[in-house]
């Protein structure tokens, strides 16, 4: 049996633990010497006074067996099978503890499946402490393989909560830069998918260069060293991009690139984070949090690095179109002078200033006959007014043989016979002269 001390419990161990710390008296356990007065607690034992090795074990044996049947899941990472019995041993899915396991004959032909190396099982164990070895193993009362429908359950009610979280969501997801300089890979040693992800990238851009870090791709050592390694990528400020890589395998191989600690690992990452993980059909939950999805390691590799090939390729066709777009408006320019050079107004320049010389003689012109109708009919008018002025004029109306007869005393017109009594000096006023008179009286 193989154990690490600060490997994690199951609910079995921890009660087997729990159990052995207080021995119970002396009563439960026989006495090997009755003469002898022992210890009632292992608490109270001494150097003088020891517990005999046996009394000890029976003690500790009795504490072990008193553990319930337990249900623990593992991984069969040895399998031995003897004579209708299966001795076999079982690894932690995560840590580094394991546990011997014994199914007796009528236990193991009853089971559903042959126990085989490398299954992944759910067993019901009964602890059991050897006396004469002082060994201890796991009795199988039950066993079961956990079959992909289980685990695709399990992996599907985890998606949804984390997504549920909004770990998987579009506006999360951080871009991708154009042209990475350079790009951390965690992935395993030697591997293919290694192989694929680096020479792809060299082929399509000689310059790239690489951060990469090795990995447990499988196995208990995965998800810790996973961690580690995007620990460590995330901080290195040089690292534009991380890519996280691995071949195909079984839905049990690539359960690591599910675990949620990854996950979240992932999903608070500074850098981006690029998922290639099995083949096209593998979709562990590594692939819903990455900020960027590849098929497979060497999609990962088209996916985040430019081909220089078709980029030098792009340029060069920009290039050309540019090239054509100024010749093409170098030759508009040149048709559109010469159309403007070849404009009448330009081969003769004097032409424009005579037609404008002309334009300006003719305004001048109707300016002049314009002035001069006006000023005529404004004569025409002056005389008409004049005419009318003199018309009703008193001098016009004493040409006309009419005379305004005055008071010479006082100047006062005479309008009436009344005004100018017999004897009144009169003064008439004619149109060419004076006439003085002297009234001699009305008369009817």
């Amino acid at each position: 049996m193989t154990q690490t001390p600060d490997a994690p419990q199951t609910p079995g161990e921890a009660a087997a633990t729990d159990a052995s710390l207080q021995l119970p008296d002396a009563a439960s356990v026989p006495t090997p010497d009755p003469q002898r007065t022992l210890a009632s607690t292992a608490a109270e034992t001494t150097d003088e006074n020891p517990w005999p090795l046996s009394y000890f074990a029976n003690n500790l044996k009795s504490h072990i067996e008193r553990v319930s049947n337990t249900w623990v899941e593992g991984q069969l990472i040895e399998v031995n099978h003897r004579r209708g019995s299966v001795f076999a041993t079982m690894r932690d899915l995560e840590e580094e503890a394991s546990l011997s396991l014994a199914i007796w004959g009528n236990v193991a032909g009853s089971l559903e499946t042959r126990p085989e190396v490398g299954q992944r099982v759910v067993a019901r164990i009964k602890p059991n402490f050897w006396l004469k070895t002082g060994r201890l193993s796991m009795h199988v009362t039950d066993m079961k393989p956990v079959g992909e429908g289980e685990l695709l359950l399990r992996l599907e009610k985890l998606r949804r909560a984390l997504a549920a979280e909004g770990l998987f969501a579009p506006e999360r997801k951080k871009p991708i830069p154009f042209l990475p300089q350079r790009i951390g890979l965690i992935t395993g040693a030697h591997s293919d998918a290694e192989k694929d992800v680096l020479r792809n990238a060299e082929l399509r851009w000689p310059a790239v260069e690489f951060e990469v870090r090795h990995v447990a791709v499988q196995g208990t050592r995965n998800v810790p060293e996973v961690l580690a390694a995007l620990e460590d990528l995330d901080a290195d400020p040089r690292v534009d991009v991380i890519v996280i890589a691995r071949g195909g395998g079984s839905l049990e191989d690539l359960l690591g690139f599910s675990d949620e600690r990854i996950i979240r690992a992932v999903a608070a990452a500074q850098t981006p984070v690029v998922s290639a993980i099995g083949h096209e059909n593998d979709r562990p939950i590594l692939d819903d949090v990455a900020d960027l999805r590849a098929s497979t390691p060497t999609d990962a590799a088209k996916r985040i690095i430019p081909d220089v090939a078709v980029e030098k390729a792009t340029i060069l066709e920009g290039l050309a179109r540019i090239d054509a777009a100024i010749h093409t408006m170098l030759a508009r320019a040149r048709t559109d002078l010469a159309d403007r050079r070849s404009r009448p107004v330009l081969q003769n320049p004097e032409r424009m200033v005579e037609e404008r010389r002309n334009e300006l003689s003719h305004w001048e012109g109707r300016l002049e006959l314009s002035t001069r109708g006006a000023l005529t009919h404004s004569r025409q008018e002056i005389t008409h007014l004049l005419d009318r002025v003199r018309s009703l004029s008193p001098q016009k109306t004493l040409e006309r043989g009419y005379s305004v007869l005055q008071d010479s005393a006082t100047g006062r017109v005479i309008m009436n016979t009344g005004q100018a009594p017999e004897g009144a000096e009169l003064t008439a006023r004619l149109s060419d002269g004076i006439l003085t008179l002297t009234s001699r009286g009305a008369r009817n």
